[in-house]
């Protein structure tokens, strides 16, 4: 019953992938051991075993714990819809919906849900490691924070903090933290780490002393860049490795603003008969692309909005014709057809969209939300594979009659009649390797054996090794209280 929680001195200095490491180091020391994360901020969820959603990155944490993903991992989760406001979810399912000015009043109501699904965990485990999230040293966010030091203090949690050395500055990072924050906060810290190191770490020795000196605060070690971190499941978009490979089934995302649940694409990063690029705003759907892919969203109309400003639908139409194929995936199945309304303004304001016209549907926003696990089988290749559904909307017409798969029995998803587009509801398909196999079968890809999942647990194992070979693991574990 005892917990620790690793900060960090900014956002993506790789809190998330320390604690998955530390998660497997601690199993393997015989203790059972949960991630916890009190607000998390994105777009890419994961569907929990208790039917809720929590984001992707505590439910690798939860992976490398031996665990199912639990709304308990990450009761507050925050998924931006527009530049100033987000969804609210907390333990697993909507609140809300507010803007950044009001989020703040609404902050501190949460710390109780917060506690109650730590203590939850706590009760039922050895160790709870918590991920805090962006700085402790945006003093501006500490009234009502839930996230940093409002929770280790609630929570009587100590901290480690973690600094970010390739982004330069990690001294001031550390000790400029110190300086900032209340002592009362700061009386928690226990230690630091240092992440990212490139080169030679015996070449950081003096610099490492001056922060255990300025600071007072225990040195746990400093961690090299860990090579292996691309074939980890990405939470942000921007994470996603794709090795470059001069040729391959050439394989194009679009990179939509509010994309969501892409964890569809690092499977197929991984493919080495696959090129996978993502598309960024600004360029052009490059020629020689052989699928498309348009990934899903947490808003739908304002992405195919944001599409459109790119030319992206003309680019998609064009390619059709060359004899191109798309695959469109939940949000983006839904931009594939011929309208998409919302008359009640669940997304935003009330209104309907035209689509991108390429399948015969049509799609009716509500507040009903699908959010599911499924078995099904794909229509085409007869494969059967696992995935989920996190949506909300329904869409029908005409080329539902030809179906991607079937779930329970019942028709899911839509083909064009030429069956060069495809639209599905169901995210994570492609982790399931059967199913990959068969689909890039299909456009002539030979596959191995190898296992998406197995690649997953080899790499966590070797992240727990290398956390081992560069921190005090021991040392830094014994902090917890």
């Amino acid at each position: 019953m005892t917990a620790l929680m690793l900060q960090g001195t900014g956002s993506n200095v790789g809190k998330s992938m320390l604690v998955a490491g530390l998660c497997r180091a601690a199993v393997r020391r015989g203790l059972a051991v949960a991630p916890f994360k009190p607000q998390n901020m994105s777009n890419n969820a994961a569907v929990t075993v208790d039917g809720g959603e929590i984001g992707r990155a505590q439910a690798l944490q939860a992976m490398a714990s031996g665990l199912e993903p639990h709304t308990d991992m990450n009761p507050v989760l925050l998924k931006p819809e527009t530049d100033v406001g987000s969804q609210v979810v907390v333990q697993g399912k909507r609140l809300t919906t507010v803007k950044a000015r009001e989020y703040a009043a609404l902050k501190p109501s949460l710390m109780a849900p917060v506690l109650d699904s730590f203590h939850r965990l706590q009760a039922r485990h050895d160790l709870v490691l918590v991920e805090g999230a962006g700085s402790p040293a945006e003093v501006n966010l500490r009234p009502g924070d839930i996230a940093n030091m409002g929770f280790a203090r609630a929570a009587d949690c100590p901290v480690v903090l973690a600094g970010d050395i390739d982004r330069g500055g990690v001294i001031a990072q550390i000790v400029g933290t110190q300086v900032v924050i209340d002592p009362d906060d700061a009386a928690l810290i226990r230690g630091f780490l240092i992440n990212r190191f490139r080169g030679d770490p015996r070449l950081f020795d003096d610099g490492y002393a001056l922060i255990e000196e300025h600071t007072g605060w225990r040195g746990f070690g400093v961690v090299p860049w860990f090579t292996d971190a691309w074939k980890l499941p990405a939470e942000d978009a921007l994470d996603i490795a794709t090795p470059a490979r001069p040729d391959g089934l050439h394989i194009v995302c679009l990179k939509l603003s509010r994309i969501a649940n892409f964890d569809d694409l690092d499977p197929l990063a991984q493919e080495p008969g696959v090129r996978l690029t993502m598309l960024h705003a600004g360029q052009p759907l490059p020629a020689d692309t052989d699928v498309v892919i348009i990934p899903g969203s947490k808003s739908t109309r304002g992405d195919l909005q944001f599409l459109k400003a790119q030319g992206w639908d003309e680019d998609v139409r064009a390619h059709v014709r060359r004899g191109g194929h798309v695959l469109g995936i939940c949000g983006g199945f839904q931009m594939l057809g011929q309208v998409v309304d919302d008359p009640d303004g669940i997304e935003g304001p009330a209104g309907a969209t035209e689509g991108i016209g390429l399948l015969d549907v049509q799609t009716v926003m509500s507040d009903d939300k699908r959010l599911t696990t499924v078995e099904a089988v794909h229509a085409l290749s007869r494969q059967r594979f696992q995935g989920y559904e996190i949506h909300i909307g329904r869409s029908d017409g005409p080329d539902r009659a030809r179906p991607f798969a079937q779930v329970a029995g019942q028709d899911e998803g839509a083909i064009s009649a030429d069956g060069r587009v495809a639209g599905s509801y169901l995210h994570g398909m492609f982790r399931d390797d059967g199913f990959r196999r068969a689909w890039l079968a299909g456009f002539g890809v030979s596959h191995g054996n190898a296992s998406y999942t197995a690649t997953v647990e080899a790499t966590l194992d070797a992240l727990a090794d290398h956390l081992e070979t560069h921190l005090d693991v021991d040392k830094l574990l014994s902090c917890a209280r």
